[in-house]
């Protein structure tokens, strides 16, 4: 979905193994310099004694709702590694690490952090848990990159001095995962949510329907997942029930991520369309699909039953999905007439409006009414023409927020170069460095959009030729932390200072066991 071209290059399987991966150097990689993380924190001031974690380290809460569980993250973080029990106590102490909310510290927001580093200990404070977990998110990063070891390590466990004061750029900050060309179990996704947690990743959009596959439970729909589910791209598929869409929503938000659902209407549905007949414009179910062809599907906007199909499927997702908002897609409906789908549109706002929630979809949804309080994201490029992108601004002027996606800069299935094995190619060819050279503020400004309408920046990866973690990896890593950083970092920073924190960062990548991309953009550390 949200592709614009059909065709798959070089869809062969990648086999990776650990000589695939960076290495680390043999001697224990040097403490980072405070503030060489990714994203690049609002503001470093280093000076002063670094403080070592040792054995007798304490982490230091709050005893205010939800502190508690950044501090348990944190030992957890940090146990395996150092071998230290680094209790979590609460109450405050002369040394250690403490984490701190402070409700008078409004210049932090809600995601916002203070961290202060000094011979004594280590000081995070937040305004509210999420700014803590963010804060430990770099506290994390300002370790030997051994820390991210799940055995013993030799330490010693220092982190610099100094301040850090950091506030994200922008409230909205993405990942989606295409779950349907290519079904990931609970255990694969909650292995992508930990490493989007890293680099202050705080959205998991997942795309749970599409012409390959239906991925949720619909108690009133059971063929849904009984038929629609069990394909996928050239094989087999699979599905989450309600329970199991619970605990990825829960352990989510355990990581200060919302779960967004997206249910894509009114094309990509061959799924549904195979699983009930009655769906279909002549009664006839049309065979389950497992190619990459795009385009070709539709509900039919003259049928009540489709509506009613609708309406249940968002009411039942709705109650499932504790955040506010829900994905209706909306994109790649050629085979749907422009006033069959201005219907479908329309019918499943109210829909979600109905049922508690509110509306994002893809860009295609500004050729017609956008709801009240509607999020539109934008997946076209540069290239795009310029009357589409003129009707998204409008939309935008009207009162909708803006997500961006550009294919060309944020996509992370789009090939590195020519010869890639894995990926897609209808965007171009992104490497490392074209993901990084753009600036969401501006991205717009042609069309008169003006900065403070952009909600934020989202990294989609669809799957269509990536079946393993391995190859989610390949395609995700470096990519994914510019993305990170265009959505926290403030301003356009340049990429020479990204490209730096970005060779300390393949070391943490190789120590977390993440297959990336060794990227001839970058000089990587030496093996």
């Amino acid at each position: 979905m949200a592709r614009g071209s059909t065709s798959v290059e070089g869809n062969q399987p990648v086999s990776v193994s650990r000589t695939n991966l960076r290495s680390p150097d043999s001697d224990p990689a040097p403490v980072s310099a405070l503030g060489n993380v990714v994203p690049a924190p609002s503001s470093v001031r280093p000076g002063g004694t670094p403080y070592t974690i040792t054995s007798a380290t304490a982490i230091r809460v709050d005893d205010a709702p939800g502190v508690r569980a950044v501090g348990d993250h944190l030992a957890a973080y940090l146990r395996p590694s150092t071998g230290y029990p680094l209790p979590v106590t609460p109450g405050s102490g002369a040394d250690g690490v403490q984490l701190r909310l402070d409700p008078a510290a409004g210049e932090l927001g809600d995601e916002g952090y203070r961290l202060e580093s000094t011979g004594d200990g280590v000081l995070l404070t937040a305004r509210e848990p999420a700014g803590l977990f963010h804060g430990v998110q770099t506290l994390r990063q300002l370790l030997p990159h051994a820390v991210e070891a799940d055995s013993e390590q030799p330490g010693p466990w220092t982190v610099p001095g100094g301040t850090i004061t950091d506030v994200p750029r922008y409230p909205y900050r993405g990942a989606m995962l295409d779950v349907s060309r290519h079904f990931f179990t609970v255990e694969q996704v909650k292995r992508y949510v930990d490493q989007l947690a890293l680099y202050k990743i705080n959205k998991l959009h997942l795309h749970l329907t599409d012409d390959q596959g239906w991925r949720i439970a619909v108690d009133s729909w059971p063929q849904l997942t009984a038929v629609g589910g069990s394909t996928s791209v050239g094989g087999t598929g699979g599905f989450y029930t309600k329970d199991q869409f619970r605990e990825l929503v829960e352990y989510a938000a355990e990581r200060h991520l919302d779960v967004i659902p997206e249910i894509d209407l009114p094309g990509h549905t061959n799924a549904a369309l195979a699983s009930y007949a009655e769906l279909n414009p002549d009664g006839q179910a049309p065979e389950l699909y497992t190619g990459t062809e795009v385009g070709f599907s539709s509900l039919c906007a003259d049928k009540p039953v489709t509506y009613e199909f609708m309406d249940d499927v968002i009411r039942e997702i709705a109650a499932i999905t504790p955040g506010d908002r829900l994905h209706i897609g909306g994109d790649e409906a050629d085979n749907t007439s422009a006033e069959d789908y201005a219907a479908i549109m329309a019918k499943a706002q109210e829909s979600v409006a109905r049922h508690g929630k509110e509306v994002v979809a893809w860009h295609q949804v500004t050729g017609t009414a956008v709801a009240d309080g509607g999020w539109v994201q934008y997946w076209g490029t540069d290239e795009t023409k310029k009357e589409e992108r003129e009707q998204v601004a409008a939309a935008v002027r009207a009162g909708a927020r803006l997500i961006l996606s550009p294919a060309d800069r944020a996509y992370l299935d789009m090939k590195y170069d020519g010869e890639f094995a894995l990926g897609l190619s209808w965007a171009g060819l992104v490497e490392v460095d074209r993901s990084y050279d753009w600036d969401p503020a501006t991205y717009f400004a042609e069309e008169g959009v003006p900065a403070e309408a952009v909600l934020g920046v989202e990294a989609p990866l669809w799957t269509e030729t990536l079946s393993t973690n391995a190859e989610l990896e390949l395609m995700a890593f470096p990519r994914l932390l510019s993305a990170a950083e265009k959505g926290w970092s403030r301003g356009d920073l340049p990429w020479e200072g990204f490209h730096e924190r970005l060779v300390d960062q393949g070391r943490r990548l190789t120590a977390l066991g993440i297959a990336y991309h060794p990227s001839p953009k970058v000089e990587w550390a030496a093996e």
